[in-house]
């Protein structure tokens, strides 16, 4: 069926031309009369050429699928997927390739591309899968895999944010009973002076409140509102002064004017933020409270307003460093409801009527007005004297004051581990650095703290030393979310809700495979989702959360037509552990300080970095630890000769297991950054030491591409689609890559920056042996990593490779 242009596709394409995108390749075709006189082999090069030079415009990330959730860049990725493993019908793409060749309009090369990827292909089977032969249970019981704090090089689009909220809060939680007194319990005179308020509200000469409130607008337009609420909360705040005096909040809105973010472009409906502050210029670290409104009452649902306020959380979380939770309300007609996000998800209060309901509501604005900062979710334990940030540690003994110099990352999220670490030095000795990390985790994982003493104590190289680690206690509680935030709120009487999970083309088409000697198990993304408590971390997700399913029903259906063979025990399959997990705030020292290792000042300087860090892995991992999460930003350079921390390390070991533990952590899943994930990972093996070394070589690929000098990001390429997806359709891009040794030069000296053109051959000799035949190992190798080594550090001495 020929697919026409949408008046909102074509305003897309109008305001993102092609430009000289595709010049290259429409040189390419020279002075040839006929597509037909092509063979087949060049066909299928130039079509992979053209869809991933489509990838580079803009106008895919923007132009929405016609086959699947997400966009038109996605589409052609998985497409060039299929081509590979000859899954493709190339007569499709010839009236897209004339198009190009006779430089056609953008609109008509646009509609050839929707012509060639609607219907396109048979269903795709799974790459066999051979060594080692695990069973699904035993592969089930490897620990977290991806989330959304995860993906990386992403721009945020709002596509991909929606996205990744979904990722996030696969679960959310509404009409859970007590969420007012929980949080609202605690603040010093709330009931009494909402109550005295209430009351002269009704008996006022022009009574404020009768039978609903004075001057609510009926139709709850958002300005209309907005300034009602600007006038009711100013007259709240004056008469709560002589009840209380303490400096109150105020009331921000900038439905209009985006709100400046780092990563995004963010407009605010509705907020609160400190009284002090000048809301003429303010930004998200000063957003205290978010607010949605929406004028429609039947908008209070997770398509529409739940995930426009789990929008602003997140920016929220993600520019305020010592936040623990975030508070936050809707407002859709005249129904409200109080959230509350933290690092396992959303919670959000039974819905009301403020026009039925008005002391509750005088109750929550008053509350929102007056609630002091641990109360509104910021960490007491970081604590500022002097304009000086600090904490205070019990260590060897004694106390230690550490102050913080500056944050040096704090992940973007919110149900995950949530990652932050800031740069800090001992009060009496600032010349050495420390670096302090504050994550959640679940509370049956193993500590890293305890991992990093193990380490540091048998004398393991290039991995960052411990310090001190301990659990967070605030109130004299251990810091969780079920226990210390929610205070044991019952969410059983909540109604659940999932976030919609839809399905890809090529997910919905993989089914569970079997060769004659059973050396190969593949998982239906059906039997991947269900039985994998707890909800997704950074690195946890079943098979193809990340690639929503089409429906909960169809799901279902689906989950019960599994054989009993493939089962897993119900301790994994229970449904109530996902429900109901918790997470405990963990704080882990380090004695070693440095910076990403995309920083590196120059490319000998990289590979040295490198060589360190699988030095570091080698012994790490001799010392009976396997580190399992090798990504761009847990290898480190340290180039300042003040810093007596190591050259190159490895950070991170919260994913990391003893070689000899036996049975998984109790958090299920696959373990690594998506994107930077061995293809045996992302086909369900369990985690070898092999497995890293592959790592090793994706980090660097990846660095390749995406940087064009010291921590110079190019922003978004066409990998940027390897964060979404399926896992088998990202084994399949990442099996075709390295598949052909005449194609992968190719294409590096076409992809990579020009920074990094050097690396091409240094690249190459380490897929040569990383992947032996041109395929994903099978066998192990412990010399892998002097091989490894070798390359990197004979590249180094290179002439060619630049030392500046």
């Amino acid at each position: 069926m020929v697919q026409s242009i949408l008046e909102m596709e074509m305003k897309i394409i109008q305001e993102n031309p092609i430009h000289g995108e595709l010049d290259n390749l429409r040189r390419s075709f020279g002075t040839l009369e006929s597509l037909d006189t092509i063979n087949n082999e060049d066909l299928n090069n130039t079509i992979v050429d053209l869809f991933l030079s489509l990838q580079t415009c803009k106008a895919s990330r923007l132009l929405p699928s016609r086959i699947m959730s997400g966009n038109l860049m996605t589409d052609l990725a998985q497409a060039n997927a299929l081509i590979m493993f000859k899954k493709f019908d190339l007569n499709r793409v010839k009236p897209l390739l004339n198009a190009v060749r006779f430089n056609k309009p953008d609109q008509e090369i646009w509609e050839e591309v929707y012509n060639a990827l609607t219907e396109y292909t048979p269903p795709l089977r799974p790459i066999a899968s051979t060594p080692p032969l695990r069973s699904i249970v035993s592969a089930l019981q490897q620990t977290p895999h991806t989330h959304a704090s995860s993906v990386v090089n992403s721009s945020e689009h709002r596509a991909d944010v929606d996205r990744l909220l979904n990722i996030e809060l696969d679960r959310i939680h509404v009409d859970v009973p007590q969420i007012h007194e929980t949080f609202f319990g605690s603040v010093e005179k709330l009931a009494g002076t909402s109550q005295a308020f209430f009351e002269k509200c009704k008996v006022e000469t022009d009574p404020y409140f009768c039978e609903g409130w004075a001057g609510w607008p009926s139709d709850a337009k958002e300005n209309d509102v907005i300034e009602w609420l600007k006038k009711f909360t100013k007259k709240l705040a004056a008469f709560a002064q002589g009840h209380r005096s303490i400096q109150t909040r105020k009331i921000i809105a900038r439905p209009e004017k985006p709100i400046p973010s780092p990563h995004s472009i963010r407009k605010l409906d509705i907020g609160f933020m400190n009284h002090t502050l000048k809301d003429t210029v303010c930004d998200w670290s000063e957003i205290i409270i978010p607010g949605e409104l929406k004028s429609n009452p039947d908008a209070d649902i997770r398509s529409n307003a739940w995930t426009g306020i789990a929008t602003y959380a997140r920016e929220v979380f993600a520019a305020q460093d010592t936040r623990r939770f975030v508070l936050g309300f809707t407002l859709c007609g005249s129904f409200m409801r109080v959230w509350e996000f933290d690092r396992i998800g959303g919670i959000a209060s039974e819905k009301f009527d403020i026009n039925k309901e008005g002391l509750r509501f005088v109750s929550t604005m008053l509350g929102f007005l007056w609630m002091n900062e641990e109360e509104i979710g910021f960490d007491p334990t970081i604590k500022t004297e002097n304009n000086q940030r600090f904490i205070e540690i019990e260590r060897e003994n004694r106390k230690e004051r550490l102050i913080i110099d500056n944050l040096m990352m704090r992940s973007r999220c919110i149900a995950a581990r949530a990652t932050t670490c800031w740069k800090a030095h001992y009060e009496k000795d600032p010349s050495k650095p420390l670096v302090i990390k504050d994550s959640w985790q679940y509370p049956e994982r193993d500590e890293e703290g305890e991992l990093l003493c193990e380490a540091t104590k048998k004398e393991v190289v290039n991995v960052c030393r411990y310090y001190h680690h301990e659990t967070v206690r605030i109130l004299g509680m251990e810091d969780d979310i079920t226990g210390n935030i929610r205070k044991g709120l019952d969410i059983t009487k909540a109604q659940s809700s999932n976030f919609p999970r839809r399905q890809s083309v090529v997910s919905r088409n993989t089914a569970l495979i079997y060769s004659s000697d059973r050396t190969s198990m593949k998982r239906s993304s059906s039997q991947m989702n269900t039985p994998m408590p707890p909800p997704p971390s950074k690195r946890f997700r079943p098979k193809s959360s990340l690639t929503p399913s089409a429906d909960i029903s169809n799901e279902a259906s689906l989950s019960n037509k599994r054989s009993t063979l493939l089962s897993p025990p119900a301790s994994l399959s229970n449904k109530k552990s996902r429900e109901h997990s918790n997470r405990i705030h963990r704080r882990v020292i380090l004695s070693d300080y440095g910076k990403p290792i995309y920083s590196a000042s120059s490319l000998k300087s990289l590979l040295i970095a490198f060589e360190g860090c699988i030095k570091g892995h080698e012994s790490l991992y001799k010392a009976g630890l396997l580190h399992r999460d090798i990504s761009i930003n847990n290898l480190m350079i340290n180039e300042d000769e003040e810093n007596h921390s190591w050259f190159s390390f490895l950070i991170d070991l919260d994913l990391a297991i003893k070689e000899d533990r036996k049975g998984a952590s109790g958090a299920k899943g696959r373990t690594g950054t998506r994107v930077f994930m061995a293809i045996g990972i992302l086909q369900g093996h369990l985690h070898s030491y092999m497995h890293d070394l592959e790592s090793f070589f994706w980090v660097l690929y990846w660095i390749c591409i995406h940087y064009d000098g010291p921590d110079k990001e190019v922003g978004s390429t066409f990998l940027e689609n390897w964060n979404y997806g399926t896992d088998d359709f990202l084994a399949i891009l990442k099996a075709g890559t390295i598949a052909n040794e005449q194609d992968f030069l190719e294409r590096a000296t076409d992809q990579f920056t020009p920074y990094y053109q050097p690396l091409v051959r240094c690249v190459n000799k380490l897929r040569r042996v990383v992947f032996p035949n041109n395929e994903r190992w099978v066998n192990e190798d412990p010399d892998l990593y002097s091989k490894m080594r070798k390359i990197l550090l004979e590249a180094s001495e290179n002439q060619e490779v630049p030392n500046f």
